[in-house]
């Protein structure tokens, strides 16, 4: 007999996710967390076996969403969660229809990413300095070094070993999405930060987290945001002051700067060019800007 309960459906789907597609920690939390947040809904309605859910459903599903004024951008992520759902009980043969298929995901503009100016990138490392001893000083500016001067998303940064820190070839190893593993390039400047951080570092371990929190433990995702969103915030006034804000920073200053644009989606892992042009279009704006304010015919 096929098993229909939907929460077992779900458990099963988030199992095969993070076990055979080995799915990061990150990713399963969200698929968790948005499908939960579904099978809470089609509870109100009693419908507990997942044959029983229909395209009117989820429809509903995403009405109710879009009244609680929730932003577009959002309501895809979870629509893509419960599409994966549909998508391996169809696999599995546990139904024989997707009630997802003719639903799209709302239409939005694809909003620029919010970015930091050099200038204001070194104003934050005064700051770090001034407010903090110096061995904490040094710790903080070695997160935000590669953060920024490596383009490394926060989960990436939590994950670095002090071995994966090539200090003679100028490189970091980074364990991107997917588990795929990427050489990302050490610039002279990160370089000097991330010795200086070592240098006071009482593990030659090579397997040792390179960042840890004061307890000695490995440095999680929630301080790292904790603290960049605390330093931008004393220095700009920006809706974004998150992880990836210095992360968009780096990859639109090097396109500022004619980097080919190849180059910058390999140094960022990427998948496809096209999520790397989206900084083009940021640095076309920065130019139109510049345009306006400083052009006498603007």
């Amino acid at each position: 007999m096929k098993q229909l309960d939907l929460k077992i459906v779900a458990a099963q789907m988030l199992t095969e996710l993070s076990g055979v597609n080995r799915a990061s920690e990150n990713t399963v939390f969200a698929y968790t967390r948005d499908i939960n947040e579904f099978i809470k809904f089609c509870q109100e309605f009693d419908l507990n076996e997942i044959d029983k859910i229909s395209e009117r459903t989820i429809r509903l599903y995403v009405m109710n969403l879009s009244s609680w004024e929730i932003e577009k951008s959002t309501i895809s992520r979870k629509l893509s969660s419960i599409r994966k759902l549909f998508e391996y009980a169809v696999k599995n043969e546990i139904i024989e229809t997707n009630p997802i298929n003719k639903i799209p995901n709302p239409k939005s503009k694809r909003k620029l990413p919010e970015t930091i100016s050099l200038d204001s990138f070194l104003e934050i490392y005064k700051l770090i300095s001034e407010e903090n001893d110096d061995i904490a000083a040094k710790r903080i500016k070695a997160i935000f070094e590669l953060l920024y001067g490596c383009a490394l998303r926060v989960s990436e940064l939590c994950s670095l070993n002090i071995g994966d820190i090539d200090f003679s070839n100028a490189s970091i190893r980074v364990l991107g999405k997917g588990s795929k593993t990427r050489i990302v390039p050490l610039g002279a400047k990160s370089s000097g930060i991330i010795m200086d951080y070592l240098s006071d570092s009482e593990s030659k371990n090579l397997n040792y987290p390179l960042l840890v929190s004061e307890s000695g433990a490995r440095i999680n995702r929630f301080e790292v945001y904790n603290l960049v969103k605390k330093y931008i915030g004393k220095i700009l006034d920006i809706h974004k002051k998150s992880p990836h804000t210095l992360r968009h920073s780096a990859a639109t200053h090097m396109l500022d700067n004619e980097a080919d644009i190849m180059a910058v989606k390999e140094i960022l892992g990427h998948e496809n060019l096209s999520t790397t042009q989206i900084y083009t279009h940021v640095s076309i704006e920065r130019l139109k800007k510049t345009y306006k304010k400083a052009h006498p015919k603007s």
